[in-house]
């Protein structure tokens, strides 16, 4: 049997963005509340993956503007993702946004939920104090 050809997908998560009518006063509520630690109105928490679970990563929780909700996913090539769900038939945002801290487009699913995908930049850290995931 040929093996498949590997396809550009999504690697993780990158974080979960929610709507927060005062963004502050929410991230109070969770600190206080359920003990996560925030900085500003977003949380960061470490993992290990990779191989023998030597690369770091992050996953940000935030309430902000916007959307009711969000998923943002991490991909390594988000070019390459990008052209697949396109040839794919998916419904892709031309928009393709570049910040110091990653690359970020959008796609929707079927059902009109908004997703946005994120290209970490190579050696990303975030600048958040990470909370280490158990």
């Amino acid at each position: 049997m040929a093996a498949r050809p590997r396809r550009p997908r999504v690697t993780g998560i990158g974080g979960i963005f929610f709507k927060a009518k005062d963004p502050k006063a929410l991230a109070r509520w969770y600190r206080d509340r359920l003990g996560i630690r925030i900085e500003g109105s977003m949380a960061a928490y470490e993992w290990r993956g990779g191989r023998n679970a030597r690369r770091k990563g992050h996953t940000i929780w935030a309430g902000k503007d916007g959307a009711s909700f969000m998923i943002n996913y991490r991909v390594k090539d988000l070019d390459a993702v990008l052209g697949a769900l396109r040839r794919e038939g998916a419904k892709v945002d031309p928009k393709v946004e570049d910040f110091e801290y990653g690359r970020f487009a959008w796609v929707t699913d079927p059902e009109g939920n908004r997703i946005e995908l994120w290209q970490p930049p190579k050696g990303y850290r975030s600048s958040e104090k990470p909370i280490p995931m158990e």
